[in-house]
Formats: structure tokens, sequence, C-alpha cells
């Protein structure tokens, strides 16, 4: 009996190769999607193109600064929302609880509670507020202990000033108790000292502030000079002692006419810490552009400051402030850099997940064609053995070895794959003739 011979076909490459590597590429896929699908639950949303500001008076400094970031966040195509208010402690009000009034204020050093820690973020501290203690006694004072039994204005209830002023001077033991505490805002606390009406006056105000210029100016109104400022400092962290020096107001009519010590709160910018990341951003680079010159208190490049003293630093602010705008932030424009910034959360775990996979996948694929030729092979190794050790199955040999013919003959073969696959079908053609040479009528029993 003779073997049947099957004529070797050409393999469908096109169709054998696509279905191992849909075999493969499927599961990759579904694999990928869901790392796109978890990553993506990391991602926040698009930040808001609009942010609101609390800051204090329209005729204050806060306001002041705020209408400077406006101008440069709207550059970046960002809205900056400005809410007046009475100050630093109605600010802070506004950025606490579940339904905040605004997402950034302006916070004068001290006025901050522990809690506030546990919601709100520090963008830096940004410029100092000086305090000025204007008074109208006949004799200069050095120590805020002179003012005992004096009538006191000591800026109006909520206020940054009203705060300051009643830590201070109850540091120095001067209380309602001892002296008459005025609560009136600047203005008015300006008016009734010129007028007599109070002794002396508390205000938290830049140096180019109308009512400070005027009160330098105003004759039998004296500026003290704080004797205790570096120990103001030293007990109170978030207050700095600072120096207004000699005729540096109005050097023409020599104003101040003596170096004058004084102790300044720093401001700080603070949001909520929910902020999103790239307004955090936006603000600090705005921040940077408006406060980082010098001014009458300070050197050029003396603020922002990363100090996070009061509130936690914010790790987008604080970043900033030590090595500057990241890369795509120095090359692109802001929301393009935005974009940027969200697809890298994307793209990183893919890339560490893919580099590895394209690696691998030629293997799998490899493997899972040449798998079945490995198995014919071991078919193949153990039919020659079968027919060595029982040459009279004849039959039986013959029926596996044409099993084996028609299974390699039928299944497709990559193209690439030809040369193993021709190889497999010599070894079959050996085993058919090593079967042969065991054939009844070779053995001589017809």
């Amino acid at each position: 009996m003779a073997i049947k011979r099957h004529r070797f076909k050409r393999p469908r490459f096109e169709r054998s190769a696509w279905r191992e590597w849909a075999i493969i590429l499927v599961p990759t896929v579904l694999l990928l999607g869901g790392i796109v699908y978890i990553a993506s639950r990391f991602i926040q949303p698009a930040p808001p193109n609009t942010i609101t500001i609390t800051t204090g008076g329209e005729t204050g400094a806060y306001y002041k600064f705020a209408q400077r970031y406006q101008s440069a966040l709207k550059r970046d195509g960002i809205h900056l929302d400005i809410k007046t208010s009475a100050g630093s402690l109605q600010n802070l009000a506004r950025l606490r609880g579940t339904t905040p009034e605004a997402g950034v204020a302006f916070v004068q050093g001290g006025t901050t509670h522990p809690e506030d820690s546990n919601t709100m973020l520090s963008l830096g501290r940004m410029f100092y507020e000086p305090l000025w203690v204007f008074h109208r006694l006949p004799q200069d004072i050095e120590r805020l202990a002179q003012l005992q039994g004096k009538r006191i204005a000591v800026g109006p209830a909520g206020s940054g000033t009203r705060n300051l002023a009643a830590l201070l001077l109850n540091a120095s033991e001067v209380t309602a108790a001892n002296a008459t505490l005025v609560e009136s805002p600047g203005k008015a606390a300006a008016e009734a000292l010129i007028a007599g009406e109070v002794d002396a006056a508390f205000f938290v105000a830049a140096p180019d502030a109308e009512l400070v210029q005027s009160l330098l100016r105003s004759p039998g109104v004296r500026l003290m000079s704080f004797s205790h400022a570096e120990g103001y400092a030293r007990r109170f962290p978030w207050l700095a002692r600072i120096v207004l020096h000699k005729g540096v107001v109005d050097f023409a009519q020599g104003i101040p006419a003596r170096d004058a010590e004084l102790v300044a709160a720093v401001a700080l910018l603070a949001v909520r810490d929910d902020l999103h990341p790239a307004l955090q951003f936006a603000l600090t680079q705005a921040a940077a552009e408006v406060h980082r010159g010098p001014g009458i208190f300070n050197a050029a490049g003396t603020f922002p400051q990363s100090q996070g003293i009061e509130l936690p630093m914010s790790d987008v602010a604080e970043r900033f402030l030590k090595s500057g705008p990241p890369f795509f932030q120095r090359y692109l424009p802001f929301w393009v850099a935005v974009w940027m910034d969200r697809l890298l959360v994307l793209l990183i775990p893919l890339a560490a997940v893919l580099i590895p996979v394209f690696k691998i996948l030629p293997s799998i694929y490899d493997w899972r064609v040449r798998r079945p030729l490995w198995k014919w092979y071991e078919q193949l190794h153990d039919l020659e053995a079968a027919i060595a050790e029982h040459p009279e199955d004849h039959d039986k040999h013959l029926e596996t070895l044409e099993r084996i013919d028609d299974e390699i003959s039928s299944s497709p073969m990559p193209v690439h794959y030809s040369d193993p696959h021709y190889q497999l079908r010599s070894y079959l053609e050996f085993v058919h003739r090593r079967l042969q040479s065991y054939a009844p009528d070779k053995a001589g029993t017809d």
C-alpha cells in the first residue's frame, strides 16, 4: 500500500497572518483600553476660564494688585472676577465652607486659623503690608505701651488692620481697659486723627496709598518708629521688620525726616485647595510678574516667596517659584500647554505598557505560528520510534502518517514561515520512506 500523497499548497498568508495577529491584538487592545480608562480617572477636567478673587476696598492695595493680575491673566484667556471686601478676615470667610464665594484671596499674614490649612493653600508671600501708626502726641513715641490712656483708631471690625492692631497692643498691655479703642475705617480714622478726635491711628496700607501720603505731610501728625520692630518680627514669624528710609517718600521735602523702623505683615495669595492646578500655575505666574520688581521696602526679586508659614504651599506654585514654568508652558500658549499636560497623564502609563508589549508581541506571534510545527515534529518523532519498535503495525502507522500529512497540508501557514514548513514536510517524507522500508512486500510477507 502506498501512502496517499498531498500536493503542498501555498499557505493563504493574508488569512493566516491576520487571524493570528487578531488573536494576539484583541486582548492587547482591551488591555490598553483598560489602562486608558484607569488613567483617565486621574485626569482632572479642563480648568474653567473664570476665577473669582476677593480683595479689599477699591482704594486699597489688594484691589489694585488684583487689577494687574486681571490684565496678566487676560493674555492667557482667563477672566479674573474681582470682588471687593472689608478686608482679610472677610476674604478668608469667603474661601471657607462647602460653597465658597471665591477661589482666590489676598490674606494678611497672621489672620488665618489653623483649620484653614485643611482647605486652603498658599501660592506664596507676595508683598509687605506696612503697619503705620500715626499720632499727634506732643513728643515722639517708640513703644506701643506709651499709648495707654489714649484714644486709638484701630481699624474697622473684621479687618486685618483691626486684627493686627489688637495683637500688638495686647502684647504691649494696651487694652480697652486702659485705652479708648475706636473701630473706624481708614479714611474716617485719618480724618479723625487730623481733626484731633483721636490721639493715634493704625493703618495697614501701601506707602503710596492716598491716606498714608496725606498723613506723612499733615502738620502735627507724626509717624511712630518701632523700637521693638525686630522683637515683634521674632515673636510673630508672619511679621517682618522694615525700614522707611529718610527722604524716600519725597526727597525734595525730606519726607520722612528720619529713618523709621516699621513692622509689616506679609500678604499671602491664598487659594482653595480644590482650585484647578492649571489655574494655580496661571495665578502664580501672574503674581511673579506683578510682584517681582523692587519697592520702597524690598529689592527686586524679593517676592514672591515660597515660604508656607501659615498655609501649606501649593506644589504647583512651589515648583514654579523654584524652577520656573514647566516645559510646555515655556514654549506653548497656556491652553495648549494645559492640554498637553493632561495628555501626558495618558501617554506615560500607555508608553510604559506599549514599549514592552510591542517587544514581546512578535515573540508571541512566532510562538503561536511555530507551535503546531513543534506538535507535528513530536508526532512524527513518536511515529518514527513506533515504526522501528512495531514494524508489523504497518497499516496503523500509515493511517497515522496520512493523518499528520493531511493536518500539515490543510493548515494555513504565513509565507515567511515556508522554510520551517518545508523542513517539516521533508521530515514527513523521511518517515514515509522509513515506513516503506518496513512494508510487508519488503519483508517477504505478501
